[in-house]
């Protein structure tokens, strides 16, 4: 007899925690960078909480905006089962609430600019609705978080997280192609707004190939404007190694091995850009 889960299991579930491993690195990358590898131990912290918080809004308000379409995908018909929507609607507060008052705790700029951090990576649960270009507005969302940690150490935008965040649209948007091969067919019969509906399957994979190609070019910009060294670059062909695994099972079409894929080349990708970076500022 299966065991039953936890609330917090199924929390944690529900809003995908373990696939903060890919955006968390990202940013914690930009904030070595900006304060060259020395950040407080407080900044450290409140960055890591606006993280986690963002994350979890974003995630609940993306449930509570697909609640009546999850329930029609198979893939994703029992998701409403492990939350009811009017606690799901008291943690969205609750966590977005946090992420203000942890960005508030930061500097002034991030509490002025947390609403529109918040704004954005909502508005993305509901662009499949009206354009195909949901796939870019997730990695818009992600993207926030390397600037909004740069914005935490420095107090500015600069050049070098503009790139990063450059790189992090055409990585998420790429994998984020690759995922919705699985929801071809519902995503059609919905009407719902998607490049793998509008291109189909052979120049979605293909279109996600450049922008993994993209991504790769934006990264090595930003260790050149960052003034990282060549321990930095080493890392690259890893990266690269890991996005063509990612492809040559997509291109299998097997569902589980995309899953799998997904998961294991993204959060690898992440954490050798990590490593890369953490020696790059250490030497």
């Amino acid at each position: 007899m299966k065991p039953r889960e936890s609330g917090l299991t199924r929390f944690l579930r529900l809003i995908r925690f373990s696939h903060t491993i890919f955006a968390l690195p990202f940013a914690l990358g930009a904030l070595l960078v900006a304060t060259r590898g020395r950040p407080s131990a407080r900044l450290l912290t409140l960055v890591f909480v606006c993280m986690v918080c963002a994350r979890t809004a974003a995630m609940l308000f993306n449930r509570i905006a697909d609640w009546t379409l999850d329930q029609r995908n198979p893939r994703t018909a029992t998701r409403h089962q492990l939350i009811s929507r009017p606690v799901a609607l008291v943690l969205l507060a609750l966590s977005s609430a946090a992420f203000v008052a942890a960005a508030a705790g930061i500097n002034r700029t991030t509490l002025l600019l947390s609403p529109l951090a918040l704004g954005i990576i909502f508005f993305y649960s509901l662009t499949k609705r009206f354009t195909a270009a949901s796939h870019f507005f997730l990695g818009l969302a992600l993207a926030v978080a390397p600037a909004g940690a740069w914005i935490a150490a420095t107090g500015r935008l600069a050049l070098a997280p503009l790139l990063l965040g450059a790189g992090v649209v055409g990585w998420v948007a790429g994998f984020d192609l690759i995922y919705a091969t699985q929801d071809l067919e519902f995503d059609r019969r919905e009407g719902l707004r998607s490049l793998v509906v509008r291109l189909g399957l052979a120049r979605s994979l293909r279109l996600a190939q450049f922008l993994h190609l993209g991504m790769l070019l934006a990264l090595l910009a930003f260790g050149f404007a960052a003034s990282l060294g060549s321990v930095y670059f080493w890392g690259m062909p890893l990266v690269a190694g890991a996005l063509v695994y990612e492809h040559r099972s997509a291109a299998r079409l097997d569902l589980a091995g995309i899953n799998r894929a997904f998961f294991q080349s993204n959060a690898f990708v992440s954490a050798v850009f990590l490593a890369s970076v953490a020696a790059a500022v250490a030497l």
